[in-house]
């Protein structure tokens, strides 16, 4: 690849899941050879690029409104001489295609999340033809294998992925179109890219991928699980924290099960979507589970890990699901008792099995919804409210909304805040907690702590 002498800015705004997170991370890094350093705003880059996720209800609706206002933007460039390209890429780049050139003539270039490692030449073809330019081919050699170097670091806590696309077929599910078949990377290119991931100043790495857990990589001549990559990974210098998401029931393998209760880092922390709690409904979803193996799943990682705490994922008003169907959802939750879920309504996804099923009055699912939210965030705060008392170590990585606060992470994800502290910025610190919100905890140095009963 050609280097280009002269400086280019590039926005990169991602929306939806953690691998987005990480893919414009490494978009950032394909183009840094061509000369394109980050911007924190779209109105001086001359490559503006939407990494887009099509999980959430609208979503492609709401990626046209932010392209009308990147037009205004364009427009004033080009009265100015300069040009802007506009990209949308992610699932609504694939899922959408040549339609966004329809809707919106003055997109550059359309991609999939699969095609992102050909932006470089994409960039110039859309440079010397003026636009239009689409990749949306789930290529037969990896985009893995033809990225970069890791040369933008992520800070003390960083996103590595590891395995993409679903074999599943979830009935509501838009990923096995948007993102292909399950493919696992080599646990030696993993492996390296975590080392310079710690050579960054990485404490803290989370693995990725769709269903994160049903990785099977080739790892030293044979097949890695996992458990194995976990195991490989742990083995490194300077990495103090290990975490994974987003897993599938049907894949927690007994080894990984057990791994929780031998690796002390692995965080004793696991996000677990189940969707529904009625056997009805998950067949419905084509989920390949039922309730009671999710809840033995769940009883299996307590009886290795007794302090580990779980999220998960819930659709309310699924078609065909009944007042009975839901009261199993509330049951469910109300066995497992959670840390934080995520629930919504069921909204039609173009394309997947239950589009085309009868939906449930709007009403219907408003009231569901409320009802189970209203159970989750009971349990949340009665999750913080058990930390209260209690010495937790937390990976103090970002800036709080307060001078002098810092916010990080304790190995139950809980959001930490902390006041002055700011000496301990990106480093792991042991804080005594002393209140309990909603969303998050309190608390105070033990250093303070103790230097404070000291005299």
């Amino acid at each position: 690849m050609v280097e280009i002498n002269n400086p280019k800015k590039l926005f990169i705004k991602t929306y939806g899941c953690q691998m987005n997170v990480y893919d414009s991370v490494r978009m950032r890094d394909v183009m840094a050879p061509l000369g394109y350093s980050a911007s924190n705003s779209y109105e001086d880059a001359d490559l503006v690029i939407l990494n887009t996720c099509h999980i959430r209800e609208k979503a492609e609706e709401k990626v046209y409104s932010e392209l009308g206002r990147l037009r205004d933007a364009k427009d004033e460039k080009a009265a100015k001489g300069e040009r802007m390209l506009i990209a949308v890429g992610g699932c609504v780049g694939q899922a959408e295609g040549e339609e966004i050139f329809k809707r919106a003539p003055y997109v550059d270039i359309v991609l999939g999340p699969q095609s992102y490692h050909q932006l470089p030449e994409m960039v110039t073809r859309a440079i010397r033809d003026g636009g239009g330019v689409v990749e949306l081919d789930f290529p037969a050699v990896q985009k893995f294998d033809f990225l970069p170097e890791v040369t933008s670091s992520q800070g003390v806590s960083a996103f590595l992925s590891v395995q993409e696309g679903c074999d599943k077929f979830c009935s509501f599910c838009v990923v096995p179109y948007t993102r292909g078949a399950e493919y696992s990377r080599p646990a030696s290119s993993i492996e390296h890219e975590a080392r310079k991931l710690v050579d960054g100043g990485a404490l803290e790495i989370t693995l990725l991928g769709q269903n994160v857990n049903a990785y099977h990589g080739d790892g030293a001549g044979r097949t890695a699980s996992l458990a194995g990559l976990i195991s490989q990974l742990a083995k490194i210098s300077g990495l103090e924290r290990i975490r994974y998401t987003t897993s599938h029931p049907r894949d927690m393998s007994a080894d990984l099960i057990a791994l929780h209760g031998s690796e002390p880092k692995l965080m004793p922390f696991l996000h677990l979507p189940v969707q529904s709690g009625s056997d009805t409904v998950l067949k419905r979803m084509n989920r390949k589970h039922g309730r009671d193996f999710y809840l033995s799943i769940i009883a299996s990682l307590r009886k290795t890990r007794p302090d580990i705490a779980f999220s998960s994922d819930f659709i309310v008003g699924f078609p065909g699901e009944t007042e009975k169907d839901f009261e199993d959802t509330i049951n469910l939750v109300e066995q497992v008792g959670y840390a934080s879920a995520y629930s919504f309504k069921y909204s039609p996804r173009p394309g997947t099995p239950a589009a085309s099923d009868e939906q449930l009055p709007e009403s219907v699912k408003d009231e569901r919804l409320q009802r189970l939210q209203a159970l989750i965030l009971k349990q949340q705060l009665a999750f913080n409210q058990s930390a209260v008392g209690t010495n937790t170590t937390v990976l103090l990585d970002r800036q709080g909304k307060y001078d002098g606060q810092l916010v990080g992470k304790n190995p139950a994800m809980q959001s930490v805040h902390v006041m002055g502290a700011e000496n301990y910025r990106g480093k792991l610190v042991e804080v005594r907690v002393t209140e309990a919100y909603l969303n998050s905890v309190a608390g105070e140095l033990a250093d303070n702590i103790s230097l404070r009963k000291a005299s």
